[in-house]
């Protein structure tokens, strides 16, 4: 293992384990004077050892020792954590006796791991001055891959399309970042641009930034490859003025390749004058610098595709079958299953293809390298070369997302992971770092959407709003983060086997095949995931266990032995056939996340209001086997009165606001959702028209509602939501209203940031249209049996940001009438159902127009 990969996630460890130190002192403020000093010493020591991890980050090829010291941080970092919670797993159960023995035994372990400290410390000053070996390297950026002499096959259509974009006729000078995965072809293609075009400026000049470690040392190299004279002493500021009095007046290409730090890039801008139709390319992984330097019209961004599967397959039949590119028929199965592991990235498709081109082209011999791809990847493989080009991306993490990112190890490879899921999970493990005005989910989401522009996450599916929905990483890459976490004991993978692969120190569990039961105690375990594998027994030892994520398995009762697990935070049973929850459910404290989303729960115990910190309630049953649109097609749950006592409650969903019998607790029930102050995304069902008006004044105290649903008690029940005149939510982007409506609620029309809305079956007399072409954000509309008029009338200029219409089951609509200059945005419309309909206005190409 790379010494560099062991340091940042021995960095990490002792990061958060100090942010949990201080938060536990915080919190346990009545802890026994002994305990409370001893774990005062283990932060200060700790904090040294951070600074020693911190400063041999900056250094480059820590020796075998060093390494060997860093795991042993990790050990005891890990041994810390799991003291402190077997701490709080204990203190609110033992009184007495008990309890003194309780505290003596922790007491204990806290002055062995000590002990340990104060060795490791004895043998960190050596490696306070140690000395490392020098490269020209950064910290954290690996050599790129040398594209240079790499045929550009599957870049036809980019190179010319940059090319073009080089050689255009503009007075100005203009900024291209090329964005894309480590291996992705990024040099690749700018190379071919840049050998085309070079000879149309009068300077031309490729540098490799990241081989550099100061501004000098570029506008140097940059100066010397424009001729421009340098002085022995030359500063930056010197070097900066030579280089733009040189370039004032002539016409000028530059390549900036690998670009991994900002302020590179910003101090390089200021030698090179705007104008005379000069150009500047920069390659860089780091998406998120490109989209911080986007300003004005003149800086622009290429975002590198994958090669499509044809492309692939030729560039990877060129270099397995090098005498005649033909991949023989007895190959091609197994050519395809490697190729899917590639995934359109070059590097792993010219790496992998020159490995097979040296093999006995046999399927065996095929399906021997197919099967060992992980292996090979690791740093003695034949394909370490790839793992050196992504690893560069990993170390550049900061201590934060580094777990965040290792964290994607536990899905199995092209599993589609949900983005509030994965959030949530960071947040239960205590990787969200908590920052002022901000949610742990915000904050998480912020975290994801990096990971993304550094491309080390993949966003596979986007939502309406162009945010992610669904989310993974590149198989390759996958590879390599399942070698990381293996290595450093982050996540233990089971796909089957023998229990000597899991040991008493496995702290994350991911079951991948073949049914589970533990057998032997696994007393560290702070994660279990199952994947759809069969049936799945949970172990009483599981007492630090944190998360525990096991929808899909075939689960007709809810597992007793959960409650036993008292520092639960995070509980999905999501999927399974489980009917009822107990009321013992209470005992869980810490619980955060409550997921019984597709389960045949309808009702929750009023023991599971006592649930404080929880933020996230989903319990309900979405019918998605009609075809048809159905308007009982969501199934909720009926809650005990108290549900205002949950007031960190962020997600609630779905509730139902009636029963058979009304009684005045019902009543109390919604009325006391305006306690819920805190709640971005409600779902109620089965709305009375007489609760209309509470439930519209209770909405009215959650400022932070992001998300609302609401349907009435049946198809024929209206909606009353009129009385929300004063201060209706105005962060609302999602708007969900399924009902008769007698008439169009005005205080939608104010939602300015509102960017989706649906209505179903709201039979609505007034036209809506007029009502909402003003929302400036609004980017989709369904109307679904919403209005029984004969004309929707689309006005030019209206609309401005629509980029769905979806218009389902209006029976009397007999013409759409689209004004030139309306709906300027929009991309795709829906028609279904709409049977008298015969006047549909012309499309423009681009838009996509579909029939149901």
């Amino acid at each position: 293992m790379d010494p560099e990969i062991v340091g940042g996630i021995a960095g990490s460890a002792v990061s958060f384990l100090l942010l949990k130190l201080d938060a536990f002192a915080t919190r346990e403020w009545n802890l026994q004077e002994n305990i409370n000093r001893a774990l005062q010493d283990l932060g200060i020591e700790l904090r040294s050892i951070e600074a020693v991890l911190r400063d041999a980050a900056s250094k480059k090829d820590p020796d075998q020792q060093f390494t060997g010291w860093i795991q042993e941080v990790r050990d005891q970092a890990y041994a810390i954590e799991d003291v402190l919670d077997l701490f709080r797993l204990h203190q609110d159960q033992e009184t007495g006796l008990r309890s003194f023995k309780m505290r003596h035994s922790i007491n204990k372990l806290i002055k062995d791991i000590e002990g340990s400290l104060q060795r490791i410390h004895q043998t960190r000053e050596r490696y306070t001055t140690m000395t490392f070996n020098n490269t020209d390297l950064p910290v954290g950026v690996a050599p790129p891959f040398n594209g240079n002499n790499v045929d550009p096959v599957g870049f036809e259509e980019p190179t010319e399309k940059l090319t073009s974009w080089a050689l255009e006729e503009k007075q100005r000078a203009e900024v291209m970042f090329v964005v894309g995965m480590a291996g992705s072809g990024k040099t690749t293609l700018v190379r071919s641009v840049y050998e085309s075009v070079k000879q149309s400026f009068k300077f031309h000049g490729w540098i490799t930034v990241s081989k550099y470690k100061t501004k000098l040392d570029i506008l140097t190299l940059l100066a010397e490859e424009f001729g421009c004279p340098i002085t022995q002493r030359a500063d930056v500021v010197a070097l900066t003025g030579k280089l733009r009095e040189l370039l004032l007046n002539s016409r000028y290409v530059i390549v900036l390749d690998d670009l991994w730090v900002k302020e590179v890039w910003e101090s390089l801008r200021l030698a090179l004058p705007d104008g005379n139709n000069s150009r500047i390319i920069i390659t860089t992984r780091r998406g998120d610098i490109a989209n911080s330097c986007r300003f004005g019209d003149s800086i622009d961004i290429h975002k590198i595709q994958p090669l499509s599967p044809e492309r692939a397959a030729l560039l990877f039949h060129q270099k397995a079958f090098s005498a005649n590119g033909t991949c023989p028929p007895d190959l091609e199965e197994v050519s395809k299953s490697i190729l899917n592991k590639c995934d359109g990235l070059p590097l792993g498709i010219i790496e992998i293809g020159r490995l097979l081109s040296s093999k006995s082209p046999t399927e065996n011999e095929w399906k021997t390298v197919h099967d060992s791809l992980e292996s090979e990847l690791r740093s003695n493989g034949e394909l370490s070369d790839i793992v050196k080009v992504f690893s560069a991306s990993y170390k550049d993490l900061p201590y934060h997302l580094k777990y965040c990112f290792l964290y994607m190890s536990i899905f199995p490879e092209n599993y589609l992971v949900k983005r509030r899921r994965l959030v949530r999970l960071w947040i239960a493990e205590g990787f969200v770092i908590e920052k002022s005005g901000r949610t742990l989910e915000e904050v998480g989401e912020e975290y994801l959407e990096e990971l993304i522009n550094r491309n080390l996450i993949k966003a596979n599916e986007l939502d309406f709003d162009g945010l992610p929905t669904i989310v993974g990483v590149h198989s390759l890459m996958l590879m390599m983060i399942l070698s990381i976490a293996h290595e450093e004991n982050f996540c233990t993978v089971w796909t089957g086997g023998g229990p000597e692969n899991l040991t008493e120190n496995t702290r994350r569990l991911s079951i991948q095949k073949q049914d589970f039961e533990v057998s032997h105690r696994l007393p560290c375990v702070r994660s279990f995931f199952s994947f759809d594998v069969g049936k799945v027994k949970i172990s009483s030892n599981f007492k630090l266990l944190k998360v525990l994520d096991i929808q899909g398995t075939p689960l007709d009762e809810f597992p007793s032995v959960i409650t036993d697990l008292l520092l639960l935070r995070y509980l999905s049973l999501r999927n399974t056939n489980i009917k009822s929850i107990p009321r013992s459910l209470s005992d869980l404290h810490f619980l955060e996340t409550l997921d019984l989303k597709q389960t045949l729960v309808t009702k929750v115990p009023k023991a599971v209001l006592q649930l404080e910190k929880l933020r996230h309630l989903l319990v309900y049953r979405c019918n998605d086997m009609e075809s048809v649109p159905t308007f009982d097609k969501v199934q909720g749950f009926k809650v005990a009165k108290g549900i205002s006592a949950l007031k960190n409650l962020q997600t609630l969903s779905f509730v139902k606001a009636s029963v058979q019998s009304r009684l005045s607790w019902q009543l109390r029930m919604i009325q006391g959702l305006e306690n819920l102050t805190q709640l971005r995304k409600l779902g109620v069902v089965e709305l009375a028209k007489e609760d209309g008006a509470n439930l519209c004044h209770s909405i009215e105290k959650m400022p932070n509602l992001h998300s609302l649903s609401v349907a009435s008690l049946g198809i024929d029940v209206p909606l009353e939501l009129d009385a929300m005149t004063n201060n209706p939510p105005a962060l609302l982007q999602r708007l969900y209203l399924k009902g008769p409506l007698q008439k169009f609620p005005s205080w939608i029309s104010s939602l300015t940031d509102l960017m989706r809305i649906h209505l179903k079956w709201s039979s609505l007399a007034e036209n809506p249209i007029p009502a909402l072409q003003n929302l400036p954000h609004l980017v989709e509309l369904q109307l679904l049996d919403a209005y029984t008029g004969t004309q929707l009338e689309f006005e030019s200029g209206k609309f401005p940001q629509l980029k769905i219409l979806d218009l389902q089951q209006l029976e009397q609509l007999s013409s759409i009438v689209m004004e030139e200059g309306s709906l300027p945005c929009l991309q795709k419309l829906i028609i279904g159902q709409c049977s008298k309909l015969v006047d549909v206005p012309s499309l423009c190409s681009t838009i996509c127009l579909i029939h149901l």
